[in-house]
């Protein structure tokens, strides 16, 4: 099973040492229906039961595996957590703080001896062996750093963003011979040609915010070319996208909710980027299927508390230019449903299957809670 990390930024060493939130000490009865309440006693969750030291945390608790640490896909949801609690109204030094610790934490999984330069799946020496590169690792941290730098300014994160985004077009599928020729890979493993949705569809946002930014229209070109092909491979003729086609032509046809959300949201940053009202006809017209399609608890229990924050985050993106009380009932109807009913009011972890809690799946319910929190006037800045 592959397994993800990592991010890094020219933070100062010192934010390392600053001192983990507040115990965990919130209760079902003190978080009641408040989101960030709840977002807050997640995040503790995190601190408490996860950490590994060295600023790191465990891939799941009680942890069964033999690496030390969790893969950095795991960790960038956490650190993504971290960084939309951050971003809530109020929130105050001690979020803002918990957020630099969590984007300093990335700097172990960060790969300077490469070119491009970028995140490997696991830490390096000497707390790691490393691993390979995924280029939807990569993305997700690139669009932690995009927050990051609209909420701080942050010039070093939008510098590292922009790294990221020179290891993304490196990723392009360049043999005019393969099926559905083009496309990012997912991964620079050699175990796998895979071309997906998630990993064309936050590159192809990616490079919109970083338009969006910095006016430099080779992001935008970029941007445009991933979601087309997207759009063109990936894209099922019941509104929805498919996971990845392999070299032989092959398409995986699951349809996951993060694979829906990257695409609508990359629609809306394109829709903003060039004014091109069929860029935001096309995100409603995801967000609309993929409702339909993720209507029940159940469906959702499927698709992972991690997959859903994407789709979520997205639809808020979305509803940031064209409301729609549709996007976020549903996010709170699944934080409901997952607070009173997966959750273990002794621990504030969520059990969404036997066994140990998988740090993937407690950051990804965390994100939404915290983004619950967040008013409608401040989605622009979500990534």
């Amino acid at each position: 099973m592959r397994r993800k990390i990592g991010i890094s930024t020219r933070v100062a060493a010192g934010v390392l040492a600053v001192a983990v939130l507040g115990s965990l000490t919130m209760t079902a009865a003190d978080a009641g229906t408040n989101p960030a309440a709840r977002a807050q006693a997640s995040y503790d969750a995190i601190n408490k039961y996860f950490d590994a030291g060295n600023g790191l945390l465990l891939e799941e608790y009680p942890n069964t595996q033999t690496n030390p640490y969790s893969y950095v896909w795991p960790y960038s949801q956490a650190a993504i957590a971290a960084e939309d609690l951050a971003g809530v109204p109020g929130a105050g030094r001690k979020a803002s703080e918990e957020a630099d610790r969590r984007i300093a934490a990335y700097e172990p999984y960060w790969n300077a001896g490469t070119t491009p330069t970028g995140y490997d799946s696991y830490v390096r020496p000497p707390l790691g062996q490393g691993g390979d590169k995924f280029y939807d690792d990569n993305e997700w941290i690139g669009l932690n750093l995009i927050q990051r730098y609209k909420r701080t300014g942050d010039r070093a994160a939008l510098a590292r963003a922009k790294d990221i985004f020179t290891l993304v077009v490196h990723g392009w599928d360049t043999d005019p011979s393969h099926p559905c020729a083009g496309g990012v890979f997912w991964t620079q493993a050699p175990w796998s040609q895979d071309r997906n949705t998630v990993s064309n569809g936050p590159g192809a946002e990616l490079g919109a915010h970083l338009y969006l930014l910095t006016r430099d229209r080779s992001y935008l070109t970029w941007a445009q070319t991933m979601y087309k092909w997207a759009q063109d491979c990936m894209l099922a003729p019941n509104g929805l996208y498919w996971d990845h086609i392999d070299l032989a032509g092959n398409v995986e046809k699951t349809q996951w909710s993060y694979n829906q959300g990257v695409m609508l949201g990359a629609g809306v940053l394109l829709f903003k980027a060039t004014g091109n009202r069929q860029y935001l006809a096309d995100a409603k017209s995801v967000a609309k299927a993929s409702l339909a399609f993720y209507s029940t608890q159940e469906m959702l229990a499927k698709q992972g508390a991690a997959f859903n924050s994407i789709w979520f985050k997205n639809l808020l993106i979305l509803d940031s230019v064209a409301p729609d009380p549709r996007y976020r009932k549903a996010m709170q109807a699944y934080a409901d449903y997952n607070w009173n009913t997966t959750r273990d009011p002794a621990t504030n972890l969520y059990h969404f299957k036997d066994g140990s809690v998988e740090l993937l799946q407690q950051a990804g319910i965390t994100q939404v809670h915290a983004l619950l929190s967040w008013p409608r006037s401040k989605y622009n800045l979500l990534a």
